[in-house]
């Protein structure tokens, strides 16, 4: 009898009870795109589709054994890193990762919510570029983050140019800087790649109040795409049109007083299985 093995992605990221963003986010995208989802939790924030109202951190040691755990046992294809609130998180993480460099990595710097709170502590930023920066294959700034890695306004599809290189010196292999707030018709978003080549990507914009968790979707569909062992450019562009679905066919529907959840589920895949090597 043969003996199969599914494309494994481990999400590291904090909690949203909610279910549009987080953790719940990630579950959602990697199992709506085929693959076997697993997870250690980083923050537990108290928060709704109105906006975050308290952080309550993990302590390290819990997340250092959760890490432990989950490699000693379902090695993942891919891992997908979202909130990390603290430097000693950082640290924790990054000396787990060094252990597996063939590992893709996407890193979402989760620092400012779609509701405009801010969830990073500051001195957590330099830790960030330090160590995980060069560890991740890709990171996943939105044009708030981008002003706060490349220290400077970024409003424009030239100020995310500036903005993508800046942040590609600061030991990153690539970066896709998301344009969701360009005040346009259009949503441009730029994928700098590990070759220094400027991918641009353009989508139509339309009316929604459904942008929940936006983030974390398209840094877990890039992480799953990577780990059915598509390219990173093809893993990047198929994940943007993944997201820009979820959010087109969540776009009439009432979750929440706030900002509402994608539908992440608008065209689920059956869990892929690959023959064991």
């Amino acid at each position: 009898m043969k003996k199969y093995q599914y494309p494994t992605v481990l999400s590291i990221a904090g909690f949203d009870g909610s279910g549009g963003a987080g953790i719940q986010a990630d579950l959602k995208t990697i199992s709506a795109l085929g693959c076997y989802a697993t997870t250690v939790l980083t923050a537990l924030p108290v928060q709704n589709t109105t906006g975050v109202q308290s952080i309550f951190s993990i302590p390290t040691s819990v997340v250092k054994e959760q890490l432990d755990s989950i490699f000693d046992d379902i090695q993942p294809s891919a891992i997908k890193i979202g909130m990390v609130h603290t430097p000693e998180l950082v640290e924790t993480i990054a000396a787990k990762l060094k252990n597996y460099p063939k590992i893709p990595v996407v890193f979402d710097p989760v620092m400012v919510a779609t509701s405009g709170h801010k969830l990073i502590e500051d001195e957590t930023i330099k830790s960030i570029t330090e160590l995980l920066f060069p560890l991740a294959d890709v990171i996943t700034p939105n044009m708030d983050e981008a002003a706060i890695l490349a220290q400077m306004p970024v409003e424009t599809i030239e100020d995310m140019r500036i903005a993508g290189n800046k942040i590609l010196d600061l030991s990153c292999k690539s970066v896709l800087l998301k344009g969701g707030h360009l005040k346009s018709d259009l949503l441009t978003s730029l994928f700098f790649g590990p070759d220094k080549t400027v991918h641009e990507f353009e989508f139509e914009k339309f009316e929604t109040q459904n942008m929940h968790g936006s983030g974390c979707t398209l840094s877990s569909a890039i992480a799953s795409y990577l780990a059915q062992k598509n390219s990173l450019l093809n893993s990047v562009t198929k994940a943007q049109e993944y997201v820009h679905q979820a959010i087109y066919h969540a776009k009439d529907v009432k979750i929440g007083k706030g900002n509402g959840p994608l539908n992440h589920f608008f065209n689920p895949q059956k869990l892929i299985k690959y023959e064991l090597e």
